[in-house]
């Protein structure tokens, strides 16, 4: 059993019965899905300990074929939005890329869901104020990369869960591929190390970019930015200098 449902809540009941028998828990003419509702009424509610009163509908699939679920994954992996449909009839499922979310689509004929990435953060340098974030970051859902290629930097690095990469910061970022579901955020205090990732990162499509700076190195960041890299002020106006 991987993953969760419902938190805790449904869990124990729906392994039960997977394990005891699915076709106890399905129609002869549903081969290949079925449909299982929890928390109908009050006292399924508080059987499962669904205290907000919710219902729960999921759509089970037996036995689906392994390979287009493994497409799945790794458009995932690649930052790709992947819209799943399937057939409620006979329980075949296609694929589709998709250039935004759409929400959940169920009508009599199929169910249609769009999956996209996981929420990605890229943080150059590795000091202190890098560990808090992605603390922050790791409790809520993102997966996190920190790049430093000063190697005597990471000696003293105290979260576990984040990726280690020592990678200059401007191939670190082409090698992220950063999408709409990313944030890249330079904290090194190194302007060589900060301005090569704001460079490369201000030509993707990520969510947000940022970085450390008073005033008046944002400013001048702005300015070589400008100047030197020619990074357009279509480009700069992307950039959360904080």
């Amino acid at each position: 059993m991987v993953g969760s449902v419902s938190g805790g809540c449904i869990e124990d009941d729906l392994l039960h019965r997977l394990v005891t028998g699915r076709t106890a828990w399905r129609q002869p003419d549903e081969a290949a899905r079925t449909f299982m509702r929890y928390g109908v009424n009050s006292d399924e509610a508080r059987r499962f300990g669904l205290p907000c009163g919710g219902t729960l509908e999921l759509l089970a699939e037996f036995d689906p074929a392994v390979e287009p679920l493994q497409v799945l994954v790794d458009a995932l992996a690649e930052g790709r939005l992947v819209r799943r449909t399937v057939r409620l009839i006979d329980g075949s499922a296609s694929l589709a890329d998709r250039s935004a979310p759409e929400a959940l689509q169920l009508n009599a004929d199929f169910a249609s869901q769009t999956f996209g990435p996981g929420y990605r953060m890229l943080l150059i340098g590795a000091g202190q104020l890098a560990e808090y974030l992605a603390t922050m970051a790791l409790f809520n859902g993102f997966a996190v990369t920190v790049c430093d290629p000063r190697r005597e930097d990471l000696g003293s690095w105290s979260v576990p869960g984040a990726r280690i990469v020592t990678d200059m910061p401007d191939d670190a970022v082409v090698a992220f591929r950063p999408d709409r579901r990313t944030a890249v955020i330079a904290l090194s205090h190194d302007p060589k190390l900060d301005d090569l990732a704001l460079i490369d990162a201000l030509a993707t499509q990520a969510m947000y970019i940022g970085a450390i700076g008073s005033r008046r190195n944002s400013l001048a960041c702005r300015q070589r930015l400008g100047e030197h890299f020619n990074v357009g002020s279509e480009a700069r106006v992307r950039e959360d200098l904080i």
